[in-house]
């Protein structure tokens, strides 16, 4: 397996992402690569400070950055020498089996789609994000790569993300919910409308028919489908409200009696590493020809360290290879 790793995407980039490879080197086997991508000046001396000289890493000058606030499509014409670009490029070629970045999301999702290619029958690829609730994890698709999608878009998401589930998720019979404003199959703008009705013909899908955001976490879904402008609203909601309860929490123990930290601290950091993004890695895009892992753009060597680890998980179950089987057949709804 050979992993191209965008050193200049993300927040802490270059330097958190260096240590991540560092400490997700673990997971790998002695034949495994790992190829930075990015401006050899930043990259080569943190790797020399932290002392990364194992022989499966290497560097891939790229002396163009996109930053997270570039617009995409305009970034790719004119940094064709930038980190995502290369990543894209090679990733073509087959110089590269993996693909992962914490940079510019949009840029990173298009690079892979024009340079790469989706699976045949694979309208639009999606970004899919694993949720972490207390009924079991739930799979949100999409959460960004496409805001516009047509309703066979959602369809297409939500046979891969069956694959995704049984064989990353271990969930046998995954349950298919698709996003609304109510439970009710005529509630819901057009677009969920008539997803829903494609969704519901193909006898091959568990379809539970619309679900409501709080659905997500009542345990009624394996996998929610939606647009990825619904699904990156949620996505971050979620972020944020996590984030600002256990705050709260942890204030209000201190405030109670400063003696009950020490008690319930390791609680409540359990429950936290249950709901933090970094244990998860990072969102496969889904469709793309390759393993493609999108992270969180705060993501530190932790949340790299588990990108590779959920990278390799990919890899070793076939995950692609099963997509493209599934998309071979015929899709029940134009039958």
């Amino acid at each position: 397996m050979r992993i191209g790793m965008d050193a200049m995407g993300g927040d802490l980039a270059p330097r958190e992402i260096v240590r991540g490879v560092q400490a997700g080197l673990r997971f790998l086997t002695e034949t495994d690569e790992v190829v930075l991508y990015g401006v050899q000046e930043a990259v080569e001396p943190l790797c020399q400070e932290i002392g990364l000289s194992d022989p499966r890493v290497s560097i891939h000058h790229c002396p163009d950055v996109i930053g997270m606030h570039d617009l995409p499509v305009e970034a790719l014409r004119q940094k064709r020498n930038a980190s995502i670009v290369q990543l894209a490029v090679d990733a073509a070629r087959d110089c590269l089996d993996v693909l992962i970045s914490a940079g510019n999301t949009g840029a990173f999702a298009a690079a892979c789609q024009l340079k790469i290619g989706a699976l045949e029958g694979v309208s639009r690829p999606g970004i899919a994000v694993v949720m972490p609730t207390f009924s079991g994890p739930v799979l949100i698709c999409d959460v960004g790569a496409n805001v516009a999608p047509k309703p066979h878009h959602l369809y297409e998401y939500a046979r891969m993300c069956v694959c995704y589930a049984r064989m990353i998720l271990h969930v046998p019979e995954p349950r298919i919910g698709l996003i609304s404003i109510g439970e009710e199959a005529a509630k819901g703008n057009p677009l969920v409308k008539e997803a829903g009705a494609i969704v519901r013909r193909d006898s091959s899908l568990r379809f539970v028919g619309n679900v409501e955001g709080r659905d997500i976490f009542g345990g009624q879904c394996d996998i929610a489908i939606c647009d990825g402008f619904v699904g990156n609203v949620i996505l971050k909601l979620t972020e944020g409200l996590a984030e600002g309860l256990f705050k709260t929490i942890i204030q209000e123990i201190k405030e109670e009696s400063l003696d009950l930290v020490p008690r319930f601290q390791p609680i409540v950091d359990r429950i936290w590493s249950r709901h933090d993004f970094a244990e998860y890695g990072g969102a496969p895009l889904l469709g793309i020809r390759k393993v493609v892992i999108i992270c969180h753009g705060r993501s530190d060597q932790r949340a790299i360290a588990n990108a590779i680890r959920v990278a390799g998980e990919q890899m070793r179950h076939n995950l692609v290879a099963a997509l493209a089987e599934e998309f071979s057949r015929r899709p029940e709804y134009v039958s």
